[in-house]
């Protein structure tokens, strides 16, 4: 079963996460039979799946839950909120299985029946005439499913049925169920077919045989036999066959009156059989047509593209060095070759890069349902407006990105949007809007998070900074708002018990800083009392292969990532002043700090007392610095390396890179400097 488990757990999030954005659709619209059927298809699914697998809590949960919708699409009873709360319980019930799944592989103690009575109590609880037609119907469709053939004998069956009768032949109707625990459906129905094509000819089958094939039925299937074999001979056979729940037999009479056999002329002579195989081609051109659609996405384990991400590494590493090989001899030939390697490696590059990114709906999709739930939750009324979904980031960034999103969502509608009442009083709108955006910047991914509520309490974020010792009140008399509100992101917050000092903007926004900067991005931010707050995340497309500069600091090589470099420039060393012991220097009618890189790095300068220095000036949002450096080489693409987990924690060096002529040159990362 093991080699189906990633399958059903990625088949199960996909139609749960459909699930719950059609429920959420739902609510706002009551009557719509078309969501109404969406959802029962994939409660449908969902029971095939799980009982599948042997799941049975899942099973019998959806099972509960098709009855409910039945009854809703019958128009026995009306969706009102209390029936989409419950289905929402359904809904986060099941993902709690999956998830136990995921990481147990098994479905966990969690017992449904409290759900399931509530499900029951939905139908029992309408009138007593449409609770018992309920009851009534349930228990028809249960004798149908137990008893009852739904196979039907098409005319050409029919003629085959009066000739293998006038041959001695006997015709029955077998429906065959399978135990609900069964692991491999079509292997068993399989089995089924063989044992009687040992004894006889299977002339029809319901589902046809290529859906049985493809398990596109639930636990039972039904199919017309001519054998000579008697009907208990045919079921003792069956029954030695494991995993088979109930059979059911039933002989079919031959029709070989005059009447009959006049009619069968005249359906021979009509075009009657014509008609049927048109309908018999209609239902073999549908499929063809659904495969030719789904056949062009393809699930790739991360662990696969992530091999095929190195192999395009270690391309682009030698095609830097065959760029580096100096020789007067190498001729025109070789630099072609050069430039036809490039070509494709960038082009390959690009091709991996497609596959690995994903629109960043995958991640925006469960925000919705957070913002209902809190909204109940506060007895506040907040819109959610999401734009940019479609916007694609590296799969890396889409699984990491969750958990920070929701901090900040959580952030803005609890402690940025005030209650209904105080934004009456201060002439705001009575509902508070949300705004989550994503878009495309060069090679960036822009998400912002904003709120028009109450904003950031300046003063209150200063008192508790001073409260924690974070900074002393001399401190935050010099600093400016900006700087004030980036305390928010100080460890020390994260710790507060009473959150109404702060507002709450505090809490566990350390965590989220650390997450963003973890995957080479920065998190600023914009408030504006009483107006609203904005948190723009900025993060990189891709986390393996950057453009960079080249430097030398010392007698080392280095590279700086290009997405952070302002411009390049040269400044007077006599120029440079301290202030409160950090060099500046005035630079385009602004105060520039300047970190000597040979100092941070402990590397020994080569050019110690140049009358001009080097300076790189790299930006981290609204925050610029002048990184001195020695020499410039210039700029290569580079493939970034982890330093594996001895050297996880030294902050101002993100990674390494190998070279043309295969030395190791190691990545600074500009954002740590700052």
């Amino acid at each position: 079963m093991n080699q189906y488990l990633d399958i059903f757990i990625e088949e199960s999030k996909e139609h749960l996460q459909n699930m719950n954005q059609i429920l959420l659709k739902l609510e706002t619209a009551t009557d719509d039979l078309t969501l109404l059927n969406e959802i029962f298809r994939i409660a449908h699914t969902l029971k095939g799946m799980s009982g599948t697998m042997g799941y049975t809590r899942m099973a019998n949960l959806t099972h509960e839950m098709e009855n409910v919708l039945q009854s809703i699409r019958n128009k026995e009873i009306e969706v009102n909120e209390y029936i989409i709360d419950v289905l929402f319980e359904c809904l986060d019930t099941l993902e709690g299985y999956v998830n136990e799944v995921g990481t147990s592989g098994v479905e966990g103690d969690y017992d449904p029946k409290p759900l399931i009575e509530k499900l029951t109590n939905i139908m029992n609880n309408n009138t007593e005439s449409n609770g018992d037609k309920s009851d009534n119907s349930d228990e028809e469709e249960d004798i149908n499913k137990d008893e009852k053939f739904t196979i039907e004998l098409e005319e050409i069956t029919n003629n085959v049925i009066s000739k293998a009768s006038q041959s001695n032949f006997n015709s029955f109707k077998i429906k065959v169920e399978l135990n609900p625990n069964c692991m491999l459906k079509a292997a068993r129905a399989f089995i089924v077919f063989n044992t009687l094509e040992k004894f006889g000819e299977v002339i029809k089958s319901k589902p046809s045989a290529e859906e049985i094939e493809d398990e596109k039925f639930d636990d039972s299937f039904e199919v017309i036999f001519i054998t000579k074999l008697d009907n208990k001979t045919i079921e003792n056979e069956i029954l030695k066959i494991s995993e088979i729940e109930k059979i059911t037999i039933e002989k079919i009479e031959s029709t070989l009156d005059k009447e009959e056999s006049a009619e069968d002329k005249l359906v021979r002579n009509t075009e009657k059989p014509i008609d049927y195989n048109k309908k018999e081609k209609a239902k073999t051109d549908k499929p063809k047509k659904v495969k030719s659609r789904t056949s062009k996405t393809v699930r790739v384990d991360i662990d696969r593209l992530d091999n095929l991400m190195n192999l395009v590494s270690e391309l682009i590493i030698i095609k830097t060095r065959l760029e580096d090989i100096e020789d007067s001899k190498v001729n025109t030939n070789m630099n072609e070759a050069v430039e036809y390697l490039e070509r494709i490696t960038t082009s390959l590059h690009d091709a991996v890069m497609k596959v690995r990114m994903v629109p960043i709906e995958r991640v925006f999709n469960r925000f919705p349902r957070m913002v209902r739930d809190l909204t109940k939750e506060l007895g506040k009324e907040i819109n959610l407006y999401m734009t940019g979904e479609e916007t694609e980031v590296d799969r890396t960034v889409i699984d990491e990105i969750g958990d920070p999103l929701i901090h900040l969502l959580r952030n803005s509608i609890d402690h940025g949007i005030e209650d209904p009442k105080e934004r009456d009083k201060h002439g705001k709108p009575h509902a508070g809007n949300v705004y989550l955006r994503a878009y495309p910047d060069g090679n960036n991914v822009v998400i912002e998070v904003e709120d028009d509520g109450k904003g950031i309490p300046i003063d209150k974020v200063k008192n508790k900074a001073i409260a924690n010792g974070l900074v002393t009140e001399e401190a935050t008399n010099n600093m400016k708002d900006e700087e004030i509100i980036n305390l928010l992101f100080r460890p020390g917050f994260s710790t507060a018990e009473k959150v109404s000092d702060i507002s709450g903007r505090g809490v566990g926004l350390d965590v989220v800083k650390t997450k963003i900067e973890s995957l080479g991005g920065l998190v600023e931010v914009h408030s504006e009392y009483n107006k609203g707050s904005k948190f723009i995340i900025r993060l990189p497309l891709t986390l393996a292969i950057i453009q960079a500069l080249m430097v030398m600091i010392g007698d080392e090589k280095y590279a700086l990532p290009l997405n952070s470099i302002k411009e390049i420039a040269t400044i007077k060393t006599e120029s440079i002043r301290k202030v409160q012991n950090q060099e500046v220097v005035l630079f385009r009618n602004n105060t520039l700090p300047i970190l000597r890189m040979n100092e941070i790095l402990q590397v020994n300068s080569i050019y110690e007392d140049k009358e001009e220095l080097i300076i790189v000036v790299v930006k981290k949002g609204d925050k610029t610095a002048g990184l001195v450096v020695d020499n410039l080489i210039g700029q290569q693409e580079v493939v970034i390396k982890s330093l594996g987990k001895y050297l996880a924690g030294i902050k101002v060096i993100a990674g390494a890179t190998i070279l043309g002529n295969g030395q190791i040159a190691l990545i600074v990362d500009p954002n740590s400097l700052f």
